[in-house]
């Protein structure tokens, strides 16, 4: 096997590896040990204005290379993940916090949407139309957009990247990635050293790391790009689409944004089951995932032993190292969001939830907070929480549960849980979310299944046919056969 990748205090910028332009220096900590993994130099305006130029002028020769050569290299990143496993989770536990649970689980989804976009070049479809026209023969090309700027967060930073940059690149465009401050060897700089591995030419994949508040709006507003794919909160979710699409040069936007994720529990329910996956789907990598429970919604009929079995089942769940097989809770990112969690349990006690499960938070380790009757008007309900911490709700009856899951202005995952799967999916169609799983938690991810949300959780869809439909525009060429009569 090959050495293990180094150098990751340097960004891929128009195809070199060197140092950021900028003054300042961010280290990047372990949110576990607070170790120090690397410091990495900021880039400035003038790098990422040559990250763009050096992916515009690259991408030309890339959209003419042959499909199946393209996604042959996709192939050849699939089989580095696979020999650089191990290296990839160990990175992924260190820089994110990930359990190794999560960071396996983290790994598997960008090998799966890797492997999926190889087949997309072949899948690029274009068509011929007839015409009205006498003479005249139309043909629809699908093509490259030719840029595309990736913003990718620090939750699931690998697979939240890798979901833009491999089908953006099989489909034959460049691509930018400003990976999040937190994050930037797994969100960025691993990729960069694995494409360069398969053997992509110097130019098409670029790596700019700098604080959103530096370089942030000038990558959205760059006129080289032709796409933004976001994926983070809703409030700069907005900024981008604003910047995007307010701007000298309009560009597309594809946004995957916050969540408020329901938990239905029917009144004819699996109860044990139920209680299996909205723990599952709560705690997983800590809470801090767009589509994890926020809300868990039960019937009357079954709140209290459901309340009763899942106390039970998250009070022995063990929070410590990530590193630690048996370890299921992490430490959470970073200090900003350990005091907006601080914030939020604090605010749950003010506004009378009921204080089912809690314990000290030491460092960044914050174990389970489960707090009972929770109402509407509560910020419990009302707020993505991205955290170990979740408010149980209880429905009068079904009718009740669908209003309660509805009530929120976002609209990504969610699930519901009936022992009659044909009353399940009839509820699972009226809930306006992008993403709706019966019997099932809502967090989940199919490589080739449209993942995307309604109302303020985001524009457009990820994964399969729908990346092809983002990451490509199409050409209407006609061609007449024959001279045309005019009428003057």
């Amino acid at each position: 096997m090959a050495e293990s990748y180094q150098n990751f205090h340097l960004q891929l910028l128009a195809g070199t590896w060197r140092e950021g332009s900028g003054e300042e220096s961010r280290p990047v900590v372990n949110p576990y040990s607070g170790e120090t993994l690397t410091s990495i130099r900021s880039a400035t305006a003038d790098d990422l204005d040559a990250a763009y130029q050096a992916a515009a002028v690259a991408q030309v020769a890339w959209a003419d290379t042959p499909p199946a050569e393209r996604a042959a290299l996709i192939l050849r990143v699939v089989s580095i993940f696979d020999q650089r496993k191990e290296e990839i989770i160990d990175w992924l536990v260190r820089e994110s916090g990930s359990t190794r649970l999560k960071a396996t689980i983290e790994l598997g989804l960008a090998r799966a949407i890797t492997l999926e976009a190889a087949g997309m070049p072949a899948r690029a479809r274009g068509g011929i139309m007839s015409s009205d026209t006498p003479g005249k023969q139309n043909f629809v090309y699908r093509q490259p957009l030719g840029v595309v700027g990736v913003i990718s967060p620090w939750n699931f930073p690998l697979h939240l990247s890798q979901r833009s940059v491999a089908p953006a690149i099989a489909l034959g465009n460049a691509v930018v990635i400003k990976p999040a401050s937190d994050t930037p060897i797994t969100g960025g700089l691993l990729l960069g050293h694995v494409f360069e591995e398969a053997g992509l030419p110097a130019g098409v994949l670029s790596v700019v790391i700098g604080p959103g508040s530096a370089i942030g709006d000038d990558f959205v507003a760059h006129p080289v790009p032709s796409l933004i794919s976001f994926t983070g909160s809703t409030p700069v979710g907005k900024n981008v689409a604003r910047i995007a699409t307010g701007g000298r040069f309009l560009k597309k936007v594809a946004l995957e944004l916050g969540g408020n994720c329901p938990f239905v529990v029917l009144d004819d329910a699996d109860v044990e089951q139920a209680v299996r996956a909205a723990v599952f789907g709560t705690f997983l990598h800590q809470g801090q995932i767009c589509m994890a429970i926020n809300r868990i919604i039960v019937d009357q009929g079954l709140y209290d032993r459901f309340v009763e079995r899942f106390v039970a089942h998250v009070s022995r769940l063990t929070v410590g190292d990530p590193s630690a097989m048996e370890t299921v809770i992490g430490p959470i990112i970073n200090k900003s969001q350990l005091e907006a969690l601080r914030r939020k349990i604090a605010k749950a006690r003010d506004q009378g939830a009921k204080v089912l499960l809690e314990g000290e938070i030491h460092g960044q380790m914050v174990p389970p907070h489960v707090f009972g009757d929770v109402t509407p008007d509560m910020q419990l309900s009302s707020d993505e929480v991205f955290g170990p911490l979740v408010g149980i709700q209880k429905a009068r009856d079904e009718r009740h549960a669908l209003e309660l899951a509805n009530d929120t202005e976002f609209g990504l995952s969610s699930a519901v849980f009936s022992g009659d799967l044909h009353r399940g999916l009839r509820f699972a169609r009226k809930l306006r979310t992008g993403m709706t799983h019966v019997n099932d938690m809502p967090v989940n991810d199919e490589a080739h299944m449209p993942f995307g949300g309604e109302k303020n959780s985001g524009l457009g869809r990820f994964n399969g046919d729908w990346a092809i439909e983002e990451f490509t525009t199409v050409q209407w060429v006609s061609v007449q056969t024959a001279p045309r009569q005019y009428p003057f």
